[in-house]
């Protein structure tokens, strides 16, 4: 399986703007075949340790059965919608993909 596991710092991080991108995430990328797993959800910034990296809003976690699954799920016409509609606020974004 491939994890697939993107933070987002969002320019405008305000609780309206981080709420709204969650919601944005669950629209347009639940439901995408071989996703084994999918949530998304904000910083828990109560967990203050010096290891944790705390330089993002919003987390999205996916795991998808197979990479041929990650790979149609970059091009398919949700996802691409997701990156249209939220893009304008990002202000940096971070993916991490890995075998699990």
């Amino acid at each position: 399986m491939i994890a697939h596991m993107v933070y987002f710092e969002l320019t405008d991080n305000s609780e309206d703007k981080v709420r709204e991108l969650v919601a944005a995430c669950r629209e347009y990328l639940t439901g995408h075949p071989g996703v084994e797993f999918f949530a998304a959800g904000p910083c828990a910034r109560e967990f203050d340790r010096p290891v944790n990296d705390r330089d993002w809003d919003v987390a999205l976690h996916l795991v998808f059965r197979t990479r041929a699954d990650h790979d149609a799920y970059q091009t398919a016409p949700r996802h691409q919608q997701f990156i249209a509609a939220s893009k304008p606020n990002w202000k940096k974004v971070r993916v991490f993909d890995s075998h699990v």
